[in-house]
């Protein structure tokens, strides 16, 4: 039965979606935007699951041999290590090898001589270790013999290369999200005392910010990390939110310039409201989708700017796994013509980068429905 509205009645509009369901609907609109936040998605799982040891947590585990190509490829058996690894290796008789001992003349006339007067006392003095070794070779508990069949290949060291990956993921996107996150709190914060107070605080950011976009990004980074003389996930992460804070306090300083003179900041001022309310109670959910969409973007910047810290060596230890840390040692093996290392690096930091850049995209458009 449908309510009928009286004379007078007032109807409240309490299923009204609010602010952020408005952006909501903007974005499952966005078919691009969602393909773009499932993947993403995926890969913080992924990322996730690494972290707990659930998946990749033997990447440094030397489960295949050395440089063994893709299994995809159907060509593992022409790989010579790979070809050990399956047994597979024919054995070279004398009439088939090419290379001949410049010793063995010399060799055949001593050995009858040695045999015809054996001496006692000289001993093998590699008697004891090939013992050893072939006692080794006869135990069950023999180390077993690699795979030579791997889906993305092996490296030098008979890391799985799909494995190396997975756990590069989880570093890459941990260094990204972190020092977005920490780079975005610094640039909102030092962009809203400065945009909103004005005066001697707006011209010591303003110095601060001039200061550190005077040197170009990349120098400055090296710099710092030279300074820092430390390597790990820890330092790049404060290397980049460090360097990274820049363009957000920009943005956040205009806005809050812009915003103070607002009608709603002089009337919460009129009603007694205390500054540091007016700054993040009042305008911050106002420049809020500025802020957001920045995050998204450094992101992106952060996860690439890591990738080329440790290319160049200044990023993640030896004992820990990234996207460019496995660039790195790609360089090597490329000129061998082993490519499959740099070809799964980069087509995972490609597709996480293009649809994180879509999904910013995506999200702005749903934040502030102006721009479209």
């Amino acid at each position: 039965m449908e309510a009928t509205i009286q004379p007078g009645e007032v109807l409240l509009a309490d299923d009204s979606p609010g602010v952020w369901g408005l952006v909501g609907q903007r974005f499952r609109r966005d078919k691009v935007g969602m393909v773009s936040l499932v993947i993403v998605a995926v890969f913080v799982i992924i990322a996730l699951a690494s972290a707990m040891g659930l998946v990749a947590g033997d990447w440094a585990e030397e489960t295949g041999s050395g440089n063994a190509p893709p299994a995809f490829l159907n060509k593992n058996l022409s790989h010579p290590d790979t070809q050990a690894a399956t047994g597979r290796v024919a054995r070279i008789t004398p009439t088939e090898s090419s290379i001949q001992d410049p010793l063995a003349g010399d060799l055949a006339e001593i050995r009858p001589e040695i045999i015809a007067t054996p001496n006692p006392d000289i001993q093998d003095p590699l008697a004891d270790v090939l013992a050893e070794i072939k006692r080794e070779a006869k135990s069950p508990q023999a180390k077993p013999a690699r795979s030579g069949k791997l889906l993305f290949g092996s490296d030098k060291w008979g890391r799985d290369v799909l494995k190396k990956t997975i756990k590069g993921t989880q570093v890459s996107l941990l260094v990204g999200l972190a020092s977005a996150a920490l780079a975005t709190l610094i640039g909102t914060l030092f962009g809203a005392i400065a945009g909103y107070y004005g005066g001697k605080r707006d011209d010591f950011f303003n110095w601060l910010y001039s200061v550190f976009t005077s040197i170009p990004y990349l120098l400055l980074v090296l710099a710092i990390a030279a300074v820092l003389n430390r390597r790990g996930p820890d330092t790049v992460i404060l290397i980049l939110a460090l360097t990274g804070w820049t363009g957000i306090f920009r943005l956040v300083r205009a806005e809050y310039l812009k915003h103070r003179v607002r009608e709603y900041v002089l009337a919460a001022d009129a009603i007694g409201a205390s500054n540091l309310r007016r700054v993040f109670v009042h305008i911050l959910p106002n420049v809020s989708h500025v802020v957001l969409v920045q995050l998204s973007l450094h992101v992106v910047l952060f996860i690439k700017s890591e990738v080329v810290l440790s290319f160049l060596g200044f990023g993640v230890g030896v004992d820990t796994v990234s996207w460019g840390s496995m660039l790195n040692e790609a360089q090597s093996e490329l000129l061998l013509g082993y490519w499959w290392q740099m070809a799964a690096a980069t087509l995972f930091m490609a597709v996480l980068v293009t649809a994180f850049s879509l999904f910013t995209d995506a999200l702005r458009d749903a934040l502030d429905p102006k721009l479209q």
